[in-house]
């Protein structure tokens, strides 16, 4: 089994896909606890000195560690085989680590992305999954090349036969399982 991710700031769309690239779960996942904030480079460390913010990151991080671990746990237990592939997208791999560095523009704005992204690719390798990065932007287009005929059935056929929700996140989670076979 192969998972993709397109997340968000505490949350994720998630969708499993066999090698033949048939959605076997798509949901849901919560990657942070209730009552944290979501976003604590960008909007809650602002007004902080930068001891207090790294002191509020670390315990944004632990609860994501958590919450995204239960979340994986969950989906795990669910399937009928192991997940062996892990996508997420893609950050730039020289990301400054220094929260001092982080509430700066023009890392201010994706900071709080990234560090949800290194807790999932985290996570994954402690599992034993391979951690595959996409593009968001190319990701879809890059599967209909590699689908070919089949593309409009792998990436728009699943809402006709699972239902709605199917969203531009189910089809990119999914595509990105494509790009990892």
């Amino acid at each position: 089994m192969r998972l993709g991710i397109a997340h968000h700031l505490g949350w994720a769309v998630a969708v499993t896909a066999s090698a033949d690239h048939r959605v076997v779960d798509r949901r849901r996942i919560e990657l942070i606890e209730p009552g944290i904030p979501t976003a604590p480079i960008e909007h809650e460390s602002q007004p902080l000195d930068v001891a207090a913010a790294a002191a509020l990151v670390a315990k944004v991080r632990a609860s994501v560690v958590r919450a995204a671990s239960a979340s994986l746990d969950q989906l795990t237990t669910a399937l009928p085989r192991p997940i062996v592939s892990m996508s997420l997208r893609s950050w730039p791999l020289d990301f400054p680590d220094d929260i001092a560095v982080q509430r700066r523009v023009p890392y201010q704005s994706r900071a709080d992305s990234v560090m949800y992204l290194q807790v999932l690719a985290e996570l994954a390798h402690a599992r034993g999954w391979a951690v595959h990065l996409y593009d968001a932007k190319d990701v879809e287009g890059q599967a209909v090349s590699v689908l070919g005929e089949r593309a409009d059935e792998v990436l728009h056929g699943p809402r006709a036969t699972l239902g709605p929700p199917w969203t531009k996140d189910h089809r990119i989670a999914l595509a990105a399982t494509v790009m990892a076979g």
